[in-house]
C-alpha cells in the first residue's frame, strides 16, 4: 500500500503540471480569440482602413498570442524558452519540410494582403472556384457560393492560380444576344432594344448603349447589345432586359426563331 502511495506521489507533480498547462491553454485560447475580435472590430471601425486588413491582422494577433501560450506551456514542463528556440533552430530543416505547405500558405497570405487581388465582399473566381470573399486569414481564403456553400481555399493555391475578380471595377458591361427571323426588320428590332436600354435607369449613358447585327446564323439574324451598368446591377439588368425585349418583340410581331417540327399528314 505504501509503495502504491509512493508511486502515486511520484506522478503528482506531473499531474499538477499537466493541469496547469491545460488551464493556461484554455485561458490563452480565450484571450487570443477575444483580442483577435477586438483588433478586427477596431480596424473595421476605421473607415480609412480596408476591412480585409482587419481580418488578416486579427488572424496574425491570434496566432502570435497562441505562440506565446505555447512557450508558457513548455516552461511549465521545465523547458525554458531558450531551449525551445535552440530545439526549433536545430530542427528547422525538418520543420520546414514538414510545414512546407503551411509556410507556403502563410507567405501567400502576406502576398495577397500586400497586392490585394481581391477584398472582402467581392465576387471572384479562384482557379475555377467562384464565390464571395468572406474571410482572408494567414493561411486560407473563405468563399461563399451563391447558394451559400462554404469553400476554403489555401492561400498558396489562391496566389498561384488565375484570379478573376468580377467586383474589382465599379462598372461592368452586359452583353445580350437576340436572334430574330430573317423576314423581320433588323432595324426595327435594334430600335426596340435600344429604346428599352435607354429607358432603363440602371443602364449608363456613358459609354452609350451599343446595338448591332453581329451574325447571320443558319436560322436567325443575331443582334448583340452591349450595355454598361454598375457592377451591383449586372444580373438584374441582364435578366430584366432579356424579359423586356422578348415581350416587346412579341407585341411588335418580331419573331425569335426556335427549332420546331411540323407533322405532315399523308392522304391515303
Amino acid at each position: 500500500m505504501e509503495n502504491l502511495l509512493e508511486q502515486l506521489g511520484a506522478f503528482a507533480p506531473l499531474v499538477f503540471s499537466a493541469s496547469k498547462a491545460l488551464l493556461v491553454l484554455i485561458v490563452g485560447w480565450i484571450i487570443a480569440g477575444f483580442v483577435s475580435r477586438a483588433v478586427r472590430n477596431r480596424v473595421n471601425a476605421t473607415p480609412k482602413i480596408d476591412p480585409t486588413l482587419g481580418h488578416f491582422f486579427a488572424s496574425m494577433v491570434k496566432w502570435a498570442i497562441l505562440l506565446v501560450v505555447l512557450v508558457a506551456v513548455m516552461g511549465i514542463f521545465g523547458i525554458p524558452a531558450t531551449s525551445l528556440v535552440a530545439i526549433l533552430g536545430a530542427a528547422s530543416l525538418a520543420i520546414g519540410l514538414a510545414l512546407q505547405g503551411t509556410l507556403s500558405d502563410l507567405s501567400a497570405g502576406v502576398m495577397l494582403i500586400i497586392f490585394r487581388p481581391y477584398k472582402l465582399g467581392q465576387y471572384v473566381d479562384i482557379g475555377g472556384t467562384s464565390g464571395t470573399v468572406k474571410d482572408i486569414t494567414m493561411f486560407t481564403t473563405e468563399l461563399a457560393t451563391p447558394d451559400n456553400v462554404q469553400i476554403i481555399v489555401p492561400n498558396s493555391q489562391a496566389w498561384g492560380t488565375v484570379i478573376t475578380n468580377y467586383s474589382a471595377h465599379e462598372t461592368r458591361r452586359v452583353d445580350l444576344v437576340f436572334g430574330i427571323d430573317y423576314d423581320d426588320s433588323s432595324d426595327a428590332a435594334m430600335q426596340v432594344i435600344l429604346d428599352l436600354a435607354q429607358a432603363d435607369g440602371r443602364v449608363l449613358g456613358d459609354p452609350e448603349p451599343w446595338v448591332r447585327v453581329t451574325n447571320l446564323g443558319d436560322s436567325s439574324v443575331d443582334i448583340t447589345a452591349r450595355l454598361w451598368c454598375q457592377a451591383a446591377d449586372y444580373w438584374d439588368v441582364k435578366f430584366d432586359l432579356t424579359k423586356q425585349v422578348k415581350e416587346a418583340f412579341d407585341s411588335k410581331g418580331i419573331s425569335i426563331p426556335y427549332p420546331h417540327s411540323v407533322e405532315i399528314q399523308k392522304s391515303a
